[in-house]
């Protein structure tokens, strides 16, 4: 299978220069951020822009956090794959929630400049579950 290893390299560098500031991000947030071209059986980002969601579990400062890629595929008695509902509109409730999985064997270390925009927000009672998962995954 062909990658567009040489397409995200070029993107790549131009994030990487992007010094017109940063956004603001928090834990429970869920972003488009430019995960990239990678390599075997780690996730990809997707589109031109090498797009893929993803959840803010843990902010350390405000350039990096810990972030959990998600995807719309439930592997069923998959351990490593966590299901939850959030809110694309975090300050209207009235909005429908979404359903979106979190894949925990791929949590990441991600540099703010890579988050695009974000799209929602995941409440609390379903953020605490997953946090716990990571933390039995990593014990």
């Amino acid at each position: 299978m062909q990658k567009g290893f040489d397409a995200w390299n070029r993107l790549k560098k131009t994030i990487h220069g992007n010094d017109s500031g940063r956004v603001y991000f928090h834990p429970r947030e869920i972003w488009f951020a430019h995960f990239g071209a990678n390599i075997g059986y780690e996730q990809d980002g997707r589109g031109d822009e090498f797009l893929r969601p993803l959840l803010v579990l843990r902010k350390f400062n405000n350039e990096v956090c810990w972030a959990l890629p998600l995807t719309k595929v439930q592997k069923a008695g998959n351990p490593y794959y966590a299901d939850f509902m959030y809110y694309p509109f975090p300050d209207d409730r009235r909005s429908a929630p979404l359903r979106s999985i979190a894949i925990l064997s791929q949590l990441r270390l991600v540099d703010a400049k890579r988050l695009r925009y974000k799209i929602g927000t995941v409440p609390e009672d379903e953020f605490v579950p997953l946090k716990e998962k990571v933390r039995l995954l990593l014990a």
